[in-house]
């Protein structure tokens, strides 16, 4: 039987199969533990000048709770798709339970401690979003834009606090799908503490946009 066993360094170790898992690093816990599950790792690996991602998926079980352990070196728009493709299985299965959830596995670099990061209720599209949809997209390199205006990162929450709106309106997250999931994360975890205060609008966190 294959055990996991996480390492001093932070690597979540596939010991049989001498692969390795960089998990990415955050400073903060969310869920500290997730029980009855079934884990899902994508691996990062090379061949030649390529990056490739290399799944295994063995042994999953719809009705328990996905833990997606992900190489925080991997690229959203190798490791997205296969998100796309696993939501898509289990919400097909006909053994689905509803109360089951999908978790993104990482460190906390202060308690040195594995976390878990939800996000069943994420709907991921492919591609920019259409004419009129008001977007806050981050860079690979951490640039923010809102409707391709740059900002910086502390003044991003003001900035839409000051927006002049005439009617409810919902804004839209997107993410460079050359990042790198450890970055994805840090930047997902800032993107969900902007304090929205202005009248009638909104985030819409159910949809992130990568392209």
């Amino acid at each position: 039987m294959k055990k996991i066993l996480v390492s001093v360094l932070f690597f979540l170790v596939l010991s049989c199969g001498k692969k390795e898992i960089q998990l990415p690093q955050l400073n903060e816990t969310f869920v500290a533990e997730v029980k009855d599950h079934s884990p899902i790792y994508m691996f990062f690996k090379t061949e030649g000048n390529d990056t490739l991602i290399d799944v295994n998926r063995n042994n999953l079980i719809s009705s328990t709770n996905w833990l997606f352990n992900i190489d925080k070196r991997l690229s959203l728009k190798l490791v997205i798709p296969q998100i796309q493709k696993l939501q898509a299985k289990k919400n097909k299965s006909s053994h689905k339970n509803e109360a089951s959830e999908n978790f993104f596995t990482y460190m906390n670099k202060g308690t040195k401690s594995l976390a878990f990061l939800p996000f069943s209720d994420v709907h991921y599209i492919l591609k920019k979003p259409t004419l009129g949809l008001n977007t806050v997209y981050i860079k690979a390199d951490g640039t923010i834009l809102f409707n391709k205006q740059e900002l910086k990162k502390q003044e991003l929450e003001k900035y839409l606090n000051n927006l002049s709106i005439e009617k409810e309106s919902e804004l839209f997250i997107g993410y460079d799908k050359n990042s790198s999931f450890e970055n994805y994360l840090q930047y997902r975890l800032f993107a969900k503490k902007i304090a929205i205060t202005k009248l009638g609008l909104s985030i819409d966190y159910t949809k992130e946009f990568i392209y």
